[in-house]
């Protein structure tokens, strides 16, 4: 199915954090890359997903996410930035997830229930952003989280710890690896206000062929 297809048809406006991993992309030790995501939008059979890199449609993965699991399917259509995942189950572990996503979609619109660490932590409006090495080369890059302190990324690069970056217009340095990216500390402390406008940056534009 097309993401303009699936976009007409019923679906939980929702976002959850979570992580994947890619056929064909491995770390230096040879263990597969695991690489942050977010869903977007999600029914019981497929889902929209904000990712760092994208693939290639057909391809399985593995998938997990913090409010509903363990999943496996393959990339129906992708899009920019994102994919539109076709999710494999059973008829009886689908239905029990339909519930799940009407139970989430009533929670999401109870006004009382908070997020207590959202203080500390910040979720961008939009996860996508551009990452400039030392080197001078610029990346694409997915913010999971985000404090006036710094930031949790993931991307296709991994820089060692202790390389200085830059994630939008903010300077910082690398201080540890994570299962799925890498965390930034700032070299000033950001306005919390302004971290929107100073983190999210358009993706690079791939060079037109020659």
């Amino acid at each position: 199915m097309s993401v303009e297809h699936f976009l007409k048809q019923r679906a939980v406006k929702i976002i959850v954090g979570g992580n994947y991993t890619l056929p064909n992309w491995y770390d230096p030790q040879g263990k597969p890359r695991t690489f942050a995501c977010r869903t977007t939008r999600v029914s019981p059979f497929r889902m929209m997903v904000e990712v760092p890199v994208v693939g290639k449609v057909g391809d399985r993965l593995t998938s997990y996410f913090r409010d509903f699991g363990k999943f496996d399917g393959r990339i129906g259509d992708t899009m920019p930035g994102g994919f539109l995942l076709e999710l494999e189950m059973t008829k009886p572990v689908r239905e029990k997830f339909a519930s799940k996503l009407t139970w989430l979609e009533q929670k999401q619109k109870n006004p009382s229930i908070r997020d207590v660490r959202k203080d500390a932590r910040i979720i961008p409006e939009s996860p996508h952003s551009t990452l400039a090495l030392m080197d001078g080369s610029v990346h694409g890059c997915f913010i999971i989280d985000m404090s006036v302190s710094g930031a949790a990324v993931s991307a296709q690069v991994q820089p060692p710890v202790g390389m200085p970056l830059a994630i939008g217009a903010c300077i910082g340095r690398v201080v540890r690896h994570l299962p799925d990216g890498f965390a930034v500390k700032f070299v000033e402390t950001q306005n919390r206000f302004d971290l929107n406008r100073l983190i999210v940056r358009a993706l690079p534009q791939p060079a037109a062929p020659r």
